[in-house]
């Protein structure tokens, strides 16, 4: 597979001439994005070939019912400092930098080209990266959350001498921001993500199948409402047929050149400049 300087074919050239082409022309751009490009910084996927899930077998589907029968349990669980060492995802997060595709989009983010990044990973690497303008729909695994109220909160702040520990704010249990099977997605986040949808004139899809609901609905909107997708992935999904452009590559070679291709459009300015998503979570 060709790197982010090596010469593309032909094809690719003109695809990513025209994926550039689009987003210098939108009015509102947004992307998202999945384990695809996680995977680019050696996290591994969930499904599919070498997936921890195909290997290991899949969780139980009611992780959230068994936590609020017995979250003193599940935070034991989690202190137990044996059991993380064996946990694989949790090196691979924790080993992981953000990879070409993920600085890729913080170049467009501060160019004025990407309003808003919505993810599924949970392995803050688009943080990392410097992404602002991030809206993470199944959370982040570095973070914990009040299962009432939404409040997040980093591990250092929250007290763990009583489980569960609860939040300072209205007393409610405090978990993992990661969603778990059977828990809702916070409707804060939930709303911004399909309002981001609405607003959008074009989506960049990044590293997913687009096949896990809620998240899948995502450019489905953005579709119905008359807007643009532009695909970055190794292989075709079923987004591929309903996509302007299809980039067939690993996001950490496609979008540095995407980048540089709308760079150099010359003669007008990025149109937005400097709005966060503040107003509007």
């Amino acid at each position: 597979m060709a790197d982010a300087s090596s010469p593309l074919p032909p094809y690719l050239e003109a695809d990513i001439a025209e994926a550039a082409r689009l987003l210098h022309r939108a009015r509102y751009a947004i992307a998202l994005t999945g384990a695809g490009l996680s995977k680019e910084s050696g996290i591994p996927t969930f499904r599919g070939e070498g997936g921890l899930w195909t290997r290991n077998g899949e969780p139980p589907m009611n992780a959230y019912e068994r936590f609020l029968m017995d979250p003193a349990a599940w935070w034991r669980e989690r202190l137990d400092e044996t059991g993380q060492k064996n946990n694989e995802l949790a090196i691979a997060i924790a080993q992981a930098q953000p990879n070409a595709g993920h600085l890729a989009l913080v170049e467009l983010e501060r160019a004025g080209y990407l309003r808003c990044t919505i993810t599924q990973n949970i392995d803050n690497l688009h943080i990392a990266a410097g992404s602002e303008r991030l809206l993470e729909i199944h959370g982040n695994r570095t973070l914990l959350r009040c299962i009432e109220c939404d409040a997040r909160y980093r591990p250092e702040m929250v007290p763990t001498e009583e489980l569960p520990p609860r939040c300072d704010r209205c007393g409610g249990i405090v978990k993992s921001d990661t969603v778990m099977f059977g828990e809702p997605i916070p409707r804060r986040v939930l709303r911004a993500c399909f309002l981001e949808a609405e607003r959008a004139d074009l989506m960049l899809v990044i590293g997913t199948t687009a096949l896990v609901m809620p998240a899948a609905d995502l450019p489905a909107v953005v579709y119905r409402h008359g807007g643009t997708l532009i695909e970055v992935n190794v292989e075709p999904t079923v987004l591929t047929p309903y996509c302007a452009v299809s980039l067939r590559g690993p996001a950490g070679t496609m979008l540095p050149r995407l980048v540089e291709a709308v760079t150099e459009h010359a003669g007008r300015e990025p149109q937005f400049r400097g709005v966060g998503l503040d107003a509007r979570l």
